[in-house]
């Protein structure tokens, strides 16, 4: 008889938001109803039912002993680093006999960022976008914010993953919480950059308070500033290239095959205007002082960390 495959768990952020908090329980079924083969449960750290340690209790209730956790967050702050690990410790104390792998958070992936340049047409209206229409428009991408530099970073990373190769004016960040700039300076900057048209994109996945908060500010300082036309994008919702990609994080914690940042490697996947790059050998840096190698001056090819994937 073969091992069953390690069941899913989804761990959330939680939110006080009932709308925010039932789109993730119905994100979770939906992905139980897309793998009828794995046991697929969820639950959140804090402020929303059900807590994450129910969703263990009613996976091991159902005979599972072994599962993946994959977070349903899209940058690794506090929650990722430590509250979801800490979390699923205290649940191996409590269910003796279980073990998991944890999987990595799911931004900033090529898959997303195809997802948030369609919410910027929607945003612009779909009507044949031309590229001189991109070039008018400068994205104010806006992070939930954290007191922790290198997740505020990842927010900064997508950012300028979403602005290469797409043909936007700038695209610029901002945060609604606990981070510098917030939205109304986010705003004030694009301006200061030129910025004609102005398009807010929360870097959020469901609706809740924090994406209702930014679309109030930035209608707030809209109106403040009739000069400029600004516009709100739509969260990513519960798009298939989400539900795809919780599978992917989970196939990978399961494997145990946790990558650094090769989501984003133009040696790994097409990314618009670098899709010559996938795949390509890659070739050591020879430094032209490195004695026998002068004849390879002016042909350096990118291979730092030569990518033995």
């Amino acid at each position: 008889m073969t091992t069953p495959p390690p069941a899913l768990l989804i761990a959330g952020h939680g939110t006080r938001d009932d709308a925010g908090a039932e789109a993730f329980r119905d994100f979770v079924r939906e992905l139980g109803r897309r793998h009828p083969e794995l046991p697929v449960a969820g639950g959140f750290i804090e402020l929303s039912p059900p807590p994450l340690g129910e969703a263990v209790t009613e996976l091991v209730e159902r005979g599972v002993r072994r599962f993946a956790a994959v977070p349903l967050m899209l940058v690794s702050a506090g929650h990722a680093k430590g509250d979801i690990p800490a979390a699923l410790a205290r649940e191996k104390e409590r269910h003796a006999g279980i073990s998991y792998t944890y999987g990595r958070p799911l931004g900033p992936h090529p898959s997303l960022l195809s997802v948030l340049e369609r919410r910027l047409d929607e945003a612009l209206g779909s009507a044949a976008r031309t590229p001189e229409d991109r070039a008018d428009v400068t994205v104010l991408l806006v992070g939930r914010g954290s007191t922790d530099p290198d997740a505020n970073a990842e927010v900064h990373k997508a950012a300028r993953l979403l602005w290469e190769g797409r043909g936007y004016a700038g695209v610029e960040t901002a945060f609604v919480s606990l981070a510098a700039p917030d939205v109304p300076s986010g705003l004030d900057r694009c301006v200061k950059l030129g910025a004609k048209r102005i398009v807010v994109l929360p870097y959020f996945l469901f609706t809740g308070i924090l994406p209702d908060r930014v679309k109030q500010q930035t209608e707030g300082w809209a109106a403040a500033h009739p000069e400029v036309e600004v516009r709100s994008a739509d969260v990513i919702g519960p798009e298939p290239e989400l539900l795809d990609l919780v599978m992917e994080r989970y196939e990978e914690a399961v494997k145990g095959d946790l990558r650094m940042n090769c989501d984003s490697c133009v040696y790994r996947i097409a990314l618009p205007g670098f899709e010559d790059k996938v795949g390509l050998p890659q070739q050591p840096h020879f430094h032209p002082d490195d004695d026998g190698h002068h004849h390879h001056h002016g042909h350096h090819h990118h291979g730092g960390h030569a990518h033995a994937h």
